[in-house]
């Protein structure tokens, strides 16, 4: 299975996607956005920055667990992943948005 952007609705109206790898795990996370077509915005930013050198940032956070987040060229935040028990882990996690990111399709369920 190809990796795939799953844009939904929240409860709330609100529009939020996921980046899936090819089995299925989150790899990314979006904010909520008011409107579809800025979810659908935020999707191509992801596809556009995966592949950018300097566009991740790793954190830790205060459980010792780590995550990392993508940024847009204008430095803000476009996607944050799940937490991951080592930076090695983190890492890997990284690799597969900027691998998987550019060429992902587009599930709509929104």
């Amino acid at each position: 299975m190809a990796s795939t952007f799953h844009l939904k609705k929240a409860k709330d109206g609100q529009f939020h996607f996921n980046l899936l790898a090819g089995n299925g795990e989150i790899i990314l996370s979006s904010e909520l956005y008011k409107a579809k077509d800025s979810a659908l915005n935020g999707i191509d930013s992801v596809k556009r920055n995966a592949p950018r050198e300097g566009a991740f940032e790793s954190k830790a956070a205060s459980n010792d667990k780590h995550y990392f987040v993508l940024k847009a060229s204008n430095g803000q935040v476009i996607g944050q992943s799940q937490m991951y028990a080592s930076a090695s882990g983190c890492r890997q996690g990284i690799e597969s948005v900027r691998r998987n990111a550019p060429d992902a399709a587009l599930r709509d369920d929104s």
